[in-house]
């Protein structure tokens, strides 16, 4: 992985689940379940038929809550707060991660598909508090999700993002590219590699990777 690659990079974003935070401590299986229990409160439906949905809206929308906006025209804020309130008991601190973090030049900032109060409780748990010039949620994007390419434009407007002197750090591979058709060097954070045109690099070791650009 070529230092080189990264040199005219002075804005850092970074997507929050699974790849500030290590893929164990599967914070989404606690979203999942407040996911189902929303669904099936909100549309009256059994949890087989809840499962169902927020799967295939998640497929079909890049967000289960893009999803159930779109057919039934659900209010997006309740929702995201209560799919939300989890424990973050399964975090934690990262020092050497947020070394490496502290230790990138330029402007660095969190978006994810999930809302900004619950990003800034998982960098908290983390100790990755304060180490960003901005957190951005779905609701910056006006509720619109990764992948949607409109949803980067409306959040990298806000932040001031310039896609060619920028790097995106995600581990869901469709989510980067729209950042790699914008002109964004992408790094997929995962266990495994996908093979595709528009990710740059792949790395299992977040901290790793970060460190080897310094």
């Amino acid at each position: 992985m070529p230092k080189q690659s990264f040199s005219h990079v002075t804005q850092w974003v970074f997507d929050l689940d699974n790849t500030l935070y290590p893929p164990s401590a599967r914070l989404f299986d606690q979203i999942e379940v407040k996911m189902t229990a929303y669904v099936m409160e909100a549309l009256g439906v059994d949890k087989a038929k809840a499962d169902h949905l927020r799967s295939h809206y998640w497929r079909e929308h890049g967000t289960t809550l893009a999803g159930l906006m779109r057919e039934h025209d659900l209010d997006p804020e309740p929702y995201l707060v209560a799919v939300h309130d989890i424990s973050m008991e399964p975090l934690e601190k990262d020092a050497a991660l947020a070394a490496n973090i502290r230790n990138l030049t330029g402007e660095k900032i969190v978006y994810t598909n999930g809302s900004a109060p619950y990003a800034e409780r998982v960098l908290a748990a983390r100790g990755l508090s304060g180490l960003f010039d901005g957190v951005y949620g779905v609701e910056h994007a006006d509720y619109h999700p990764k992948p949607e390419r409109r949803a980067f434009d409306r959040v990298f407007a806000r932040a001031g993002v310039i896609p060619q002197q920028a790097a995106m750090f995600e581990d869901d591979a469709r989510n980067l590219a729209a950042p790699h058709q914008m002109g964004m060097r992408t790094v997929h954070v995962a266990p495994e590699p996908v093979q595709a045109a528009h990710i740059h690099h792949h790395s299992d070791d977040l901290t790793g990777f970060l460190a080897a650009l310094a």
